[in-house]
This record gives structure tokens, sequence and C-alpha cells, in this order.
């Protein structure tokens, strides 16, 4: 793997920023090799507009904490697939129906995925 440390630093807080928002199957290729526009990809999925946005802002606000600022944030209007821009990392957080749509980890399959190592909040019993 060639990411720098800083930069799993910064994609697994992103990581836990959207498990903390209860986003669905949260997951980080290194695509490092095969793209020279970025090192890392993560990827997190919700089941409706409203859940996407949440996570979108819970993750750009754990990130503003640390310092780190997108440099483009595009989607936000649908919030159906939305991109957070770092530069050395992409944070992609889709809809359920566009993820299963465009399949993003069957096109990445050959870079190799980015333990995470992130709490998964324990579901209320509202939910």
């Amino acid at each position: 793997m060639t990411v720098p440390d800083p930069v799993l630093s910064n994609v697994r807080v992103a990581a836990q920023a959207a498990a903390d928002k209860l986003a669905d199957n949260v997951v980080a290729f290194d695509v490092s090799e095969q793209l020279t526009i970025t090192d890392v990809f993560l990827i997190a999925s919700a089941g409706n507009e409203r859940q996407v946005g949440a996570i979108v802002d819970g993750v750009e606000e754990a990130l503003l904490k640390i310092k780190v600022k997108p440099v483009r944030r595009e989607g936000d209007r649908e919030n159906r697939w939305v991109l957070l821009d770092y530069i050395d990392f992409v944070v992609h957080v889709q809809h359920t129906e566009e993820r299963t749509l465009y399949s993003l980890e069957r096109l990445w399959k050959d870079c190799p995925e980015i333990p995470l190592d992130i709490d998964a909040p324990e579901p209320s019993d509202d939910e």
C-alpha cells in the first residue's frame, strides 16, 4: 500500500464519522496505483436522501475538527450521491439504489481494500 499514514488517518476519521451517522457498508480502497488524482476512495451508503445528507455533514464536521477541509463538494442538491474531494482521498456517500446501480466496489475490485477498524454504534430500540 502506498497511501501515506496521515491520509489513512484522515480516511479513518471520515469512516468513523460515517459509521457514527449510521452509514451502511463503509469501505475504503487504495486506488493510488490506478489513479494519479487521489489515493483513496471511501464509500458509504444510506437508505434515504436525508441520511445521505447527515452522513456527509458528519464526515465534513469531523474532518473540519482536525483542520481538513474538502476542496469540492458535489451532488448535495439531490443527496443521492454526494462526493467530498479532499485531494488525497475522495468520500462517496451514495443512496443505496445508486450504490447498487453504479457498483463502485466492482469497478475497483482489483484495488486493495483498506482496513478501517471502525466502531459501529449499536442500533437503538427505535430503529
